[in-house]
């Protein structure tokens, strides 16, 4: 929990903005651990200026939220998402690029086998998440 961060004078405010990469320290709370500290590493401005790729930053972010639960540690999963959105400032294919995420992230999440074709990525996504995402509709259409 980051406690007072909605005050205009708040120093951890302009830290914690969507896609921010950040730096922080937590304090141990009864029931939630409370934010300190916060220090910005990258905050991947040049996505947030353009549409089609804030967009696709918002699925990236919505294709890992469901594929993975809450307190695990997936190292290789973190650095990939971070290998991504480096690409994302500058990538020029953005659907294929897309479609690239979904299929290396479901291999490294064990879903699906390394170095095996997988022809329809969003519907095996579907399928293994059990809904439709909300981004994705989005997403096509702003990358049509």
């Amino acid at each position: 929990m980051a406690k007072g961060v909605r005050r205009p004078t708040s120093r951890k405010r302009g830290h914690l903005e969507v896609f921010s990469y950040i730096r922080f320290q937590a304090a141990r709370g009864k029931g939630m651990d409370i934010m300190t500290e916060a220090e910005t590493i990258d905050n991947f401005s040049k996505i947030r200026e353009n549409l089609k790729r804030a967009s696709l930053a918002y699925y990236f972010m919505e294709v890992v939220g469901r594929t993975t639960h809450e307190n695990e540690t997936h190292r290789e999963v973190f650095e990939y998402v971070l290998e991504s959105m480096e690409r994302l400032k500058e990538e020029k294919q953005l659907k294929k690029f897309r479609l690239g995420f979904v299929r290396r992230l479901v291999s490294l999440l064990g879903f699906w086998p390394e170095g095996k074709l997988l022809l329809d990525p969003d519907g095996f996504l579907e399928g293994v998440i059990e809904r439709k995402l909300v981004t994705s509709r989005v997403g096509k259409r702003v990358l049509a």
